[in-house]
Parts: structure tokens; C-alpha cells; sequence
């Protein structure tokens, strides 16, 4: 086995480390080894085995994900290329199915077999199915996992009616993203309340007055007595009195139970859950566990709050330090747009309770605060929750509230005397250990340290200490830290460049020169980027940006594209590849129409079509067989036409002067030559170039990116044009009399784009953003249209190089080792689709 390594690529030291086998690639077990790394990283050797086919994403935003609210690259939480530089080896899609404890080995579904010295059971919890007739037909569903979202995607995009079985906190928000995706919903529960664990009748009352303005059926009290079907799937459900709500997909979001069964063919102590001491130690002291799926002191949580107390607590164990977990006190926020809803503690009252209660039925706003012994030990807050946090705080730590008890219920601001009416004063008041974000278990302490470290953005914030990066509910509160700890308002200036870091775009592209910054790790390290290995969205960019500024001193990084580009083809759906041969200026012959003949053929592939662009494109090609696809058509002399790229994709033409009695000049040559002399060339998106032989405009000149229409005194160049979601017409940026000058002016022009667009900036927005004048005036002077052609041509010496060749002709083997890691769930994969 070669010896992991860290993000600057040298090993970790060599020396006895022990073996840590992480069941579970979930929140609860990635979190766990993160806590470990910040200990000690270099203890362990560490496994994660994931039953999901992918990277770990953060579950509880699956709701905005349902909702189309977030794509599946926002949740995702630690990168392939954390796995990577952390020398974590991730064993994904294959669950484990048995524990040997007598040889300290874990045995995978697949027959992998990983020994441990330590062994971490993070299995978390599985849905409850109600044990009704109907409930394994097609179409029942549970809410657990990006695939259970992938199904009620697939139903919603169908249309119909909806039923999710279950009231409380995940059915409500499964309930919302449907209604959102255009489905008729139905909410059955079987309490009289929804969601009755964290809220009192009141409180209930308002939330499904609101759900029902929506239009949203609820229906409480109501139980479940059969799933009705046809033909194998679902078409209905029944309820115990009678009454029938059709369906095209029913959703179960009853409750979860603790997934023991793995712990306990093992043999090792099970009641409710996985039993746990304060340290997260099992039966067997060389087995812990963490998650939904332990019970501690009695207790079983299902909420993500106790996870992160529990994580720090397993990982001060498994490196000598001496604390313990003692159990968590759990809050509640509910996840669907415009409803502002917060729960905490027991508000079932008892004895001794008194109920403090302020409601504004016009304004939708309900408080209740449940005092013990003058100790707030429950909350429930609907309308406005905006001091969840101050009564979380003092729930937590058992604070006497009896001097603040006639203010208690207006709030923070009032029970301080109106000393706090401002609220970036009310976060200030706050303890350093009171909790700022729920979902990640960031503290108002460890959010001050981030924003001391560096972190002078909320973006910058949630990408150093996680704070509000997930529902953002907390948002309010980070930007009142930042302006607190920075000392003033906090400036909204240009957007950066990403959450990695306070730079904007232009700024790391001014800095990369400057500087003379020469890699990603350079520009990382010099320019302080708040994550060691950056994100999906910075390391492509910094690539580029690198690429643009060094042409031929600096050395491509694969590792930073976007998959399609890695894989010089467009991933499908299905995980097949499309293939797109170039075709110059739009033209071809019967050798490479016979090559593409042979490979669809050869390689079975399902469809070829002619694209927009004038090319064919080959569909259906599976990804073992890519470089021998590219070795047949290089040898009908066919290179890549780069249509996965954020480079030149294609030049366009009509049949001009040659063929057409309209044409003006040779448009199909000079659309040939420009199409050579551009081919390969990266850019900060994709790059369409058209020439029409005549005004008529047959090859849809002007709305490229760069459009010659030929007139019968030269060329007119066009520049800026979009015909995509957003149609933009281009503008005229001048006439010029020869095909050499038309040349060199698309050239130069290139080069313009190349060096001062954003990346992921097409010529449309960069032209809007900066203005026609702005790049008329920068291209006026011939000497200046010189210099970006020169800089065009010398970075094009190093680009012309056919990717397909080179891989088919030198690097197969290494190709087809990296294919076996690309996988669907790849967060750059996702970027690309989205």
C-alpha cells in the first residue's frame, strides 16, 4: 500500500499507526474522524466504509434539496479531495455486513475484509415502516437519503398527488418540497397535533393554518389502515375510517429506529440503541459508536445537536484526553421557506411548571416560555424566533431567570432593561459557549476565533467554521458577530471569489501576477485561503486563472476540472459518455463519416446526433471504452471537439461565396482557418465563434461569443452574443477589410476575454458587466490588437495538443485507473451539472 499523502503531496510520516475502521460515512462518523484530525492527525490510519455510492453530504438538507432550494454539491460536506489529502481511505457503496471481533475485522458486502484496532459504528438509524398492507409497492418512499429525494424528484416531475404519512418534523418538510415541485399533497398523522413532540397545541394550530394557506391537506387524528396499488404501484391511500386520498407516491416519514442489528450480531450490548458510556465506549472497549444510532444514559436522540457534543467527546477519548459527554439538551427548527418556527426542551408542563405565553393573532406570532423553580426548562416560539438562541442558552445552562422574569417572554432586548434593543449588542451579550449554529454545533466563541483568524466574510465564515453554512437560519446572527468583531458594518463589497476566502476574482487574478504565484498550493497558502484544499467552485477557477497567466510554465491540474473535462467527454444521466469529434468549420468526409460509422457500431452506442454546432454527436459510449473510442477516431485523423470544455467549442458556418448566390466571401474557409487557429484553447467559459457568408446570416453569426458576418466589402465582427437561457444579440465592435485582420482581431479578442473575464463568465455578461466601450477602446490600437494576438498565439502553442490522442496513444493505463474513480456523486460532477 503507498503511503497517504498530504495536500502539498508529501507522505505523512512513517511509524506504527493505528488502524481506525469507520462504519458509517455519514454527518455523525465524517465528523468524528474531522475532530480526531484536529487532534491528532497523524494517529491514525483510517477507513470509512459508506453503504451510499457517494461522498458525505449533510442529511438535514435534504429538505431544501426536495424543495429545489440547494443542489446536492451545497450539501455535500467533505469533498473526494478530502478523503484524498487526508489519506482517509473511502470505501463507498459497500456496506459492511459483519463485525468479527474475536480478529478485529470488518467483512464488506463485496468480500473486502479491513482489520481495525479501533473500530467506530456510526450506522445511524432506519426509517420506520408502518406495517400496513400495500407498504412495499411501488412508489413507497422514505426520506432518509439523496436517493429517497432522487424517487420524489422522479414522481413530482410526473406530476399527480402526493400522501406522506406523518406529521412531524421530516414529513412536513417532504410535504413542502412536493407541494413546491407542483404535487397536490395530502398530510396524514395520526396525533391531533403535527408535530406534537416539539410543539404545543397552539403553536401546532398556527403551523397548520399555515400549511393549509398553501395548500397542503392536512389531516390529523387520521390512521393509516392500507397503501392501495394497481398494477404493482401506488394509487392510493386508505384511512382506518373510511375515507380514500388517491396517490402517486406515498411517503413514509413516520419516525426512525437506531440501526443496531449490525452491533448486535456482533454481540455486543444492544437495547434501544448501541449502549454507550460518557466516552462513547461500547461493550468492547476497542468498538465505539456515535450517532442516532447509540443509547446513552437511557437516551436516544434523533436530531444532529447531540452528534457534534458526542463526536468531540469520542475523539478527546480515542486521544488521551480526559472529558466526557453527559448528554445533550435538543432545539427544533423547521426547514420550509417562510415559516419561522423554534422548539426547545420539555413543554409538556408537570408540576411546579408555569407557562409564560404572549400571542399576536394578527401578526401570526406565538411565544411560550415553561418555567421551573425560576429556570427556564422548555420554549416554543412560532412567527418569531428570533431570540431561539438567548432562551437556548438559558435552558442550557440552568441560569436563574427570576430577576428577568416579567421581560422574560418580549425577549432579550426587553429583559436586558432595553440596554440590548440593537441586535448586534443582544449577540454580543451572548456566552462564548452559546450555540450560533444548530446544525453544525458552532458556538458563538468558536465563530469569534474563525472571524479573528481571518474569516472577514459570511461566506468566508461558513466555509472556516461551518457556521450558517447549512439552512442559514442563523445567518442574522453570524453577521451580527462579524460586525461585532470587526468593529463596524459588515461590508457587502463585491461578492468573492468563493466561501474559501475574502478575495474577489480580480483581485487572485491581479495577485497570481503580482506575486508571481505559480500553483494552486501557492496561491492557497499565500493568499491565506481559510480550507487547505479549497472547494469545487476556486480550484477550477485558480487553474485557469494560473493556466491563462503562465502559459507553458504552468503544469494543468486535472485534479481541479470539471469531471467532462477530465474525461474529455460529456457525462450523461445514465453515467455513459457522449463523444464529439471535431469537425472544422463545420465540415467532413467520407473517411471520418466511416470512422463514426464503425465506433457507433463497434461500441453499440444508442444514438448520434447532429448537434448545433454542425458536429455529430456519439452517444451512449460506456466509460471503460472512451480511449479506444478516441484511438479509432484519431486514427481517421479526428481530434476532440472539446464540447465538454470551458474552451473554444465550435465555429460555425454557412456554404458563403463558394456555393450560395448570396454569399459575399468564403465564409466556410475563414471559418476553417479561425476554427484552427482557436481550436483547444481554454477559456473562462465555453466559447461559440460563427462566420456567415452574407447578412442573411445563415450560421446565426450574432449570437456568438464571436460572430463575423461577410458583407461585400469585407467583415463585420460581432462580439457577445448568447443563445442560451438569457438570448442576447452581439455588438458591433468593428468592420475590417481582409480575412487576416479578422483573424487577428478574433485573436486579440480572445486573449481580452481570456485575461480579464471571470471564470465562468461568458462573453455576455463580461461584456455587460464592463462595457462595449470598455473592449472597443482596449482593441482600437493596432498595436495593442497585436499584442493580445502575440499572447494568444504563444499560449496557443502549448494548448494545441489533442487530449483524445494523448490519452489513447500514452496514459490509457493511468486513464482507466482514473475512471474507476469517477463516480456520479462527484461534487464537481455535480457543479457541472447543475
Amino acid at each position: 500500500m503507498n503511503a497517504p499523502v498530504n495536500f502539498e503531496g508529501n507522505a505523512f510520516p512513517e511509524g506504527p499507526r493505528e488502524r481506525l475502521v469507520v462504519i458509517g460515512n455519514g454527518m455523525a462518523g465524517c465528523r468524528a474522524v474531522e475532530e480526531i484530525l484536529a487532534r491528532e492527525p497523524e494517529r491514525f490510519e483510517i477507513t470509512i466504509f459508506g453503504a451510499e455510492p457517494r461522498v458525505n453530504y449533510n442529511r438535514i438538507m435534504l429538505s431544501p434539496v426536495l424543495a429545489g432550494e440547494k443542489t446536492f454539491d451545497e450539501i455535500v460536506i467533505n469533498t473526494p479531495e478530502w478523503y484524498a489529502e487526508n489519506g482517509i481511505t473511502l470505501v463507498s457503496g459497500d456496506k459492511v455486513e459483519r463485525i468479527d471481533r474475536d480478529t478485529q475485522t470488518v467483512i464488506a458486502a463485496s468480500g473486502r475484509t479491513e482489520p481495525y484496532d479501533k473500530l467506530l459504528i456510526a450506522t445511524g438509524s432506519d426509517p420506520f415502516i408502518i406495517p400496513v398492507p400495500g407498504k412495499d409497492l411501488d412508489g413507497v418512499v422514505t426520506f432518509r437519503d439523496l436517493d429517497d429525494v432522487d424517487r420524489m424528484l422522479a414522481a413530482a416531475d410526473k406530476g399527480g398527488s402526493a400522501v406522506v404519512i406523518g406529521g412531524g418534523l421530516l414529513g412536513l418538510e417532504a410535504a413542502h418540497g412536493l407541494s413546491l415541485r407542483g404535487m397536490q399533497v395530502s398530510v396524514i398523522h395520526l396525533m391531533p397535533t403535527l408535530m406534537e413532540r416539539q410543539l404545543d397545541e397552539a403553536a401546532g394550530f398556527l403551523l397548520r393554518s399555515e400549511l393549509e394557506k398553501r395548500g397542503q391537506t392536512i389531516l390529523t387524528g387520521a390512521n393509516t389502515k392500507e397503501i392501495l396499488g394497481k398494477d404493482g404501484h401506488v394509487a392510493g391511500v386508505r384511512l382506518e375510517d373510511g375515507t380514500e386520498i388517491p396517490a402517486d407516491i406515498v411517503v413514509m416519514a413516520v419516525g426512525i429506529r437506531p440501526a443496531t442489528a449490525l452491533a448486535k450480531e456482533a454481540g455486543l450490548e444492544v437495547e434501544r440503541g448501541i449502549l454507550v458510556d460518557d466516552h462513547m465506549v461500547t461493550s468492547d472497549p476497542n468498538v465505539l459508536s456515535v450517532g442516532e444510532c447509540v443509547q446513552h444514559r437511557g437516551l436516544c436522540y434523533g436530531l444532529v445537536a447531540p452528534l457534534w457534543d458526542m463526536c468531540r467527546a469520542l475523539a478527546d477519548h480515542v486521544t488521551d484526553r480526559a472529558t466526557g459527554y453527559e448528554g445533550s439538551v435538543t432545539s427544533t427548527k423547521l426547514k420550509v421557506s417562510g415559516i419561522d418556527l423554534f422548539s426547545a426542551g420539555d413543554f409538556s408542563g408537570g408540576e411546579g411548571c408555569e407557562d409564560i405565553v404572549m400571542r399576536d393573532a394578527a401578526r401570526g406570532i406565538y411565544k411560550r416560555v415553561i418555567v421551573r423553580d425560576n429556570r427556564i426548562v422548555g420554549a416554543v416560539l412560532y412567527g418569531d424566533t428570533a431570540d431561539g438562541s438567548w432562551y437556548f442558552d438559558l435552558l442550557k445552562k440552568g441560569e436563574d431567570v427570576s430577576d428577568i422574569r416579567e421581560a422574560l417572554i418580549f425577549g432579550q432586548a426587553f429583559a436586558s432593561g432595553g440596554a440590548l434593543l440593537d441586535p448586534n449588542a443582544a449577540v454580543a451579550a451572548l456566552s462564548d459557549d452559546a450555540e450560533i449554529c444548530g446544525c453544525n454545533g458552532v458556538s458563538k466563541g468558536q465563530v469569534v476565533s474563525c472571524i479573528e483568524g481571518g474569516a472577514h466574510s459570511l461566506d468566508a465564515v461558513r466555509s472556516g467554521c461551518k457556521a450558517s453554512a447549512s439552512c442559514g437560519s442563523c445567518t442574522n446572527l453570524v453577521e451580527s458577530l462579524l460586525a461585532v468583531t470587526l468593529g463596524g458594518e459588515v461590508e457587502t463589497g463585491p461578492a468573492t471569489m468563493c466561501k474559501c476566502t475574502s478575495f474577489t476574482h480580480d483581485d487572485v487574478r491581479a495577485l497570481i501576477l503580482e506575486k508571481n504565484l505559480t500553483s494552486i498550493p501557492h496561491v492557497m497558502q499565500e493568499l491565506h485561503w481559510l480550507t487547505p484544499d479549497g472547494c469545487a467552485s476556486c480550484r477550477p477557477a485558480l487553474n485557469y486563472y494560473l493556466l491563462c497567466a503562465l502559459p507553458g510554465d504552468y503544469e494543468d491540474d486535472q485534479k481541479s476540472r470539471f469531471v467532462n473535462e477530465r474525461m474529455h467527454a460529456n457525462i450523461q444521466k445514465d453515467g455513459t459518455y457522449s463523444v464529439v469529434p471535431r469537425m472544422w468549420g463545420g465540415l467532413t468526409n467520407p473517411r471520418e463519416l466511416r470512422a463514426i460509422a464503425d465506433v457507433v457500431e463497434k461500441y453499440d452506442a444508442p444514438m448520434v446526433k447532429v448537434t448545433g454546432g454542425q458536429r455529430l454527436d456519439i452517444f451512449g459510449i460506456k466509460k471503460e471504452d472512451l480511449p479506444a473510442v478516441w484511438a479509432d477516431l484519431n486514427a481517421a485523423g479526428m481530434v476532440s471537439g472539446h464540447a465538454y470544455g470551458k474552451s473554444l467549442r465550435t465555429v460555425k458556418t454557412c456554404v458563403g461565396s463558394e456555393w450560395c448566390r448570396f454569399g459575399t466571401q468564403d465564409s466556410t474557409g475563414l471559418g476553417v482557418k479561425i476554427e484552427r487557429m482557436t481550436w483547444g484553447s481554454w477559456m473562462p467559459h465555453k466559447f461559440k465563434i460563427a462566420v456567415s457568408g452574407c447578412p442573411r446570416n445563415c450560421a446565426e453569426a450574432t449570437i456568438k461569443d464571436f460572430g463575423v458576418v461577410c458583407v461585400d466589402s469585407g467583415y463585420e465582427l460581432h462580439v457577445g452574443g448568447n443563445g442560451g437561457i438569457k438570448v442576447r444579440a452581439t455588438d458591433l465592435l468593428c468592420k475590417v477589410a481582409t480575412e487576416e485582420e479578422a483573424m487577428e482581431m478574433c485573436a486579440a479578442f480572445i486573449q481580452l476575454y481570456r485575461e480579464e473575464a471571470r471564470y465562468l463568465e461568458r462573453t455576455a455578461p463580461w461584456i455587460e458587466r464592463v462595457g462595449l466601450e470598455h473592449v472597443k477602446l482596449a482593441l482600437a490600437d493596432p498595436e495593442a490588437v497585436r499584442a493580445y494576438a502575440a499572447r494568444f498565439h504563444h499560449s496557443q502553442s502549448f494548448m494545441q495538443d489533442d487530449p483524445w490522442a494523448k490519452r489513447a496513444a500514452g496514459e490509457r493505463a493511468d486513464l482507466h485507473q482514473h475512471l474507476a474513480t469517477v463516480r456520479p456523486s462527484d461534487s464537481s460532477y455535480q457543479l457541472e451539472k447543475a
